[in-house]
């Protein structure tokens, strides 16, 4: 009856003081420092942990949690709407986003990691949705938010939140992933669980105007616009180059809704722009303006950031498309089984062209592959998540997914994308992810060559 336990990765590995020596040796580019440090933290989390097994059945003499009424089934519960807004179970206050140990000092100017390994289905609770600011977040005044519209236009336009949401709306479930997740492993393992590995990745359902729509009423040039740029309110003035043909299609939406609810101040209240497919930068926070050119706008964060370093030393820009990928987030970096036997093996894949047609999935480091199950909804550049049986017999066993999309694209290896990109780049990390389970059932971040 014990078979497919699997016991949760510690959450916060890094003390304050620990994170404080990870900025100050990533500074020197010390990469091995960031990792080992990972390493001896995530050691000494686990070992407690690997003690306590919360409640576990009695091996003899009868479940007490059976055989006596709980007080929960003899008193009184709390009154209803005792919280006007819902909060999460106190047993559940460890799930929560963690912040970079690893990119910038500034916590104004950082990211936020969301916790994969303990989520379900496709969909990011809105408060656990990944964050990256370049200059902090605000809480706006709804009634004090402009968009503006201008460039190639019949005529400047500058609309209320009241004038956008009275609009016809459409709501559609997309994936947000930031260019650089996965970016700390370019060239070779550094951090130990899925959350940090791929946590700059979330899935919600968003709901606004179609950006056309609203260029429409501005009476756009579509015969010479182009392009469009993004700007977004807050202190970095966040600029980016969306192309036309992105916007015409109908999918580029100027959005307020997330989840059902109105957008929550860390995700872009009162306005921001969602781009499907395309890398969380261009998917301007705060948006107040845009303004129609013929030609790329080249803004700081195009000509600067975000671009691909290549082998020789040049850099691919305007590479905003995130491409076909996948990762297990169960079993992966951090947990432990404690049993042998039965297990679902569960995972989530995404593509940024499109829907996901499959993924395999290796137990044996991609000598073998089983193709997975695809659970429904499976949507146009959404999370897709997967699952597979598997059954442990004790061993080691390195665990991979592989997806493949609508397109043809298969998500590659490590070696196969290192082959054409090296391992000095930054963005668009989208190799094949391993974890090794090991013989006492912990589960460690490894890479196959």
């Amino acid at each position: 009856m014990n078979s497919g336990r699997v016991q949760k990765a510690p959450e916060n590995f890094l003390t304050q003081s620990g994170i404080k020596e990870v900025f100050a040796q990533g500074k020197k580019g010390r990469r091995d420092f960031i990792r080992n440090a990972f390493a001896a933290a995530a050691a000494g989390a686990a070992a407690p942990m690997a003690m306590a097994q919360g409640n576990p059945v009695p091996t003899e003499g009868g479940d007490p949690n059976i055989l006596n009424l709980p007080e929960h089934t003899t008193g009184l519960g709390q009154g209803v709407a005792v919280e006007g807004y819902g909060k999460p179970s106190k047993f559940e206050a460890n799930l929560q986003r963690r912040q970079s140990p690893g990119l910038t000092q500034t916590t104004q100017a950082s990211v936020s990691f969301a916790p994969l390994q303990s989520l379900f289905g496709i969909v990011t609770p809105s408060g656990l949705h990944f964050e990256r600011h370049h200059q902090g977040w605000w809480d706006i005044d709804p009634s004090k938010h402009r968009f503006m519209i201008n460039g190639m236009v019949k005529k400047n336009m500058v609309f209320t939140m009241d004038e956008i949401m009275r609009l016809p709306s459409v709501s559609r479930f997309h994936f947000i992933e930031c260019g650089a997740n996965t970016a700390v492993d370019w060239g070779n393992v550094a951090v130990p669980t899925v959350q940090y590995t791929h946590g700059m990745l979330s899935c919600s359902e968003f709901t606004g105007v179609p950006l056309i729509t609203l260029l429409e009423l501005a009476g756009v040039d579509l015969k010479n616009g182009k392009f469009v740029l993004a700007e977004g309110g807050d202190g970095s003035s966040m600029t980016r180059t969306i192309p036309m043909s992105l916007i015409t299609s109908g999918e580029v939406i100027v959005a307020y809704g997330q989840n059902g609810e109105m957008l929550r101040p860390e995700n872009g209240y009162p306005l921001r722009l969602v781009v499907p497919g395309v890398q969380g930068v261009s998917w301007v926070k705060y948006l107040r303006r845009v303004e129609v050119g013929d030609k790329p706008y080249a803004s700081k964060d195009e000509a600067i950031h975000y671009m691909d370093l290549q082998p020789g030393g040049l850099h691919r820009q305007y590479t905003n498309l995130q491409e076909v990928k996948s990762v297990v987030t169960t079993p992966s970096g951090g947990q432990v089984l404690l049993d042998k036997g039965f297990y679902n093996i569960t995972g989530l894949a995404w593509s940024g062209k499109g829907k996901i047609k499959r993924v395999d999935v290796s137990t044996d480091g991609g000598r073998n592959w089983r193709q997975a199950r695809l659970e429904t909804p499976v949507l146009s550049k959404a999370l897709s998540r997967f699952n597979i049986d598997w059954v442990w017999d004790g061993k080691p066993a390195i665990i991979q997914s592989r997806a493949q999309d609508e397109t043809g694209h298969v998500q590659p290896t490590y070696q196969q994308l290192r082959s054409v990109r090296g391992t000095r780049s930054i963005y668009h990390n989208n190799a094949i992810q391993s974890w090794l389970v090991q013989e006492n059932g912990e589960v460690k971040n490894v890479q196959v060559s």
